[in-house]
């Protein structure tokens, strides 16, 4: 079951902000696997919101993540190109090409 980010999800320290995001997006558990450098170097995530353009992705440490890269989810087949839009802790949003 997807539960569905609204308005109200996005509150920090009690204040809740509107959502800027042109889609919504669904809550989600998946892992996914990073692809970059020229396919010589991979990493692995924790996919946390999904929508068809966009995701928030988890990682343990997020610095070493590149501005570009390909990435394949668990239930997925094929690498889709990212970029990362935005950095906060070990969180990175992207947007999906």
């Amino acid at each position: 079951m997807m539960i569905h980010i609204t308005e109200r999800s996005i509150g920090v320290g009690g204040e809740v902000f509107p959502d800027r995001r042109g889609e919504q997006r669904r809550r989600v558990f998946k892992g996914a696997v990073l692809r970059f450098d020229g396919g010589y170097a991979s990493s692995e995530c924790v996919v946390r919101s999904l929508s068809d353009h966009g995701a928030r992705l988890c990682f343990g440490d997020a610095l070493a993540i590149p501005q570009q890269f390909q990435m394949r989810m668990s239930d997925g087949v094929a690498f889709r190109q990212v970029e990362v839009r935005w950095r906060r802790g070990g969180d990175v949003g992207v947007r999906i090409a």
